[in-house]
């Protein structure tokens, strides 16, 4: 019995030993738990560059301790993380299945030609109003309304003028005496009453007082408003019609803000309508209007067209192909290129699978390529598909964008490029040649304007010349370094 007795006691002070060191073990392992969470620097050896909170990367701190952000401890990150090389390494694989395809920044041409839309209008210019002369009682209308297409001299109203009676009679009465000067003194007088010299040339041959005048169109075209019914009364210079002609039209074409500087005065167009599939219809740029569109950014050009035949109505939509300037240029495709608002950026792919963003400064777009002024090199690779996911990556782990002044001006020497060509026009910084391609930028022939390193390179040139020259370029600046005049008698 008393050894039952020993062994329970024995149990219960093993399982009080047991309570006593569990409770000791949740106290010692309370209070190393701060411990646990500080920088391990000291355990792996490693520089500490800064912490960050990984949901805020870009806001660095110096020292450990509590995001002010989120509710967690700050990350360290330590000098020697990605290789030493700013970016983020994204596994083959994934990017496989992320469909990351890349291309590459080539020198090439940006298509020189855009559309735009635009509607046809009446030439503004050609407007004839038609006016009563003289105050008077409309005594006939003929069968005229808007819109009604009409010819010059065609009649739209005979109105009664009571006082050309009077003093049409008058006129006649001295006519009899034979008393020329007198005669003539009554005849003045009909024609400051805006007698028309036809009016009075057939009282005189009628012998009879002709106090109804015949309004007529001065030119043909279309009726676009009329305000004159019979029995009603006239003053002196109220408006009875407008009419406007037909010879030439109007296409007010809405140019976007962005393409704005590649529209001048005097350019030429080809125009399309869907009213005349197949048919082209060609005119040139004879005003930009100086307001723009504020809901649409657009401004607008005006086009002015022959109207051969009457065939083209005011209304009717069309379709304006304008040439622009060919230039070179540095281009990658425009889906490549991420708009935050702030800022514009591409994802430049970095050799071992690193992706690191690039800051750039774009110009013009077309043919779904955009143009680079700044931030980047020829034969640099961007992601064109898939960079919005990589770019989200990159942001979490507080990889900084490459700034485009960086890459604004290369750091070696620019290479030459020879090629010949035929001066078109000559000046003493600048010259324009039309001439051969250039394979090494993949440049078409063409007809373009160079900078000239020094004036004295061109002494002795003139504009039909044959020259071979070599020429860099930097950016969007091309310079000429050697120019020479060819024999064309070898």
């Amino acid at each position: 019995m008393s050894v039952l007795i020993s062994r329970g006691r024995l149990a219960a002070a093993g399982l009080a030993l047991v309570l006593v060191g569990a409770a000791a073990g949740y106290g010692v392992s309370k209070l190393a738990k701060p411990a646990a969470m500080a920088p391990p620097a000291a355990e792996t050896g490693r520089k500490v560059l800064y912490w960050y909170d990984p949901m805020v990367p870009n806001q660095r701190f110096d020292k450990p301790g509590k995001s002010p952000f989120m509710d967690m401890q700050l990350v360290p990150k330590y000098a020697g993380e990605g290789g030493g090389e700013p970016g983020v390494q994204v596994d083959p694989a994934r990017a496989q299945s992320l469909g990351v395809r890349l291309a590459r920044a080539e020198q090439g041409v940006l298509p020189s030609e855009f559309t735009a839309p635009g509607v046809i209008d009446f030439n503004g210019r050609d407007l004839a109003v038609v006016q009563a002369r003289v105050g008077g009682i409309v005594q006939r209308v003929y069968a005229r309304a808007p819109g009604d297409m009409i010819g010059a001299g065609a009649p739209l109203a005979d109105l009664l003028i009571p006082e050309w009676g009077g003093a049409q009679a008058e006129y006649l009465a001295v006519r009899r005496t034979g008393d020329a000067a007198l005669a003539a003194a009554a005849r003045q007088r009909l024609a400051v009453l805006g007698m028309p010299a036809g009016v009075i040339a057939e009282v005189e041959r009628s012998g009879r007082p002709q106090p109804t005048l015949r309004i007529s169109t001065p030119t043909s075209g279309v009726i676009r408003t009329l305000s004159v019914r019979s029995g009603m009364t006239l003053s002196q210079g109220q408006t009875l019609a407008e009419i406007s002609g037909l010879a030439t039209v109007w296409l007010n074409v809405a140019i976007p803000e962005a393409l704005a500087g590649q529209v001048r005065q005097g350019q030429a167009a080809t125009v399309t309508l869907a009213a005349f599939p197949g048919e082209r219809f060609g005119g040139q740029v004879s005003a930009i209007l100086p307001e723009t569109t504020t809901d649409s950014r657009t401004l607008t050009a005006r086009i002015e067209l022959a109207n051969r035949g009457g065939r083209l109505r005011p209304g009717m939509y069309g379709q304006v192909a304008l040439g622009g300037t060919a230039t070179p240029a540095l281009l990658i495709p425009s889906e490549a290129v991420i708009r935050t608002g702030r800022r514009t950026l591409v994802m430049l792919a970095q050799p071992g699978g690193r992706y690191r963003p690039a800051e750039v400064q774009v110009g013009r777009e077309g043919g779904e390529r955009t143009e680079i002024l700044a931030g980047l090199q020829p034969g640099e690779q961007v992601v064109a598909s898939g960079q919005f996911l990589i770019d989200s990556e990159a942001s979490l782990a507080g990889v900084q964008a490459r700034p485009a002044a960086s890459m604004a001006t290369p750091s070696a020497t620019p290479a030459l490029f020879e090629t010949m060509g035929r001066i078109e026009r000559l000046d003493t910084r600048s010259i324009t040649l039309s001439h051969q391609p250039v394979p090494a930028l993949q440049w078409p022939a063409m007809t373009m304007g160079f900078t000239v390193a020094d004036p004295s390179l061109t002494r002795g040139l003139k504009v039909g010349d044959q020259v071979q020259f070599a020429f860099d370029q930097v950016g969007a600046n091309h310079t000429i370094r050697r120019i020479t005049k060819m024999d064309m008698a070898r």
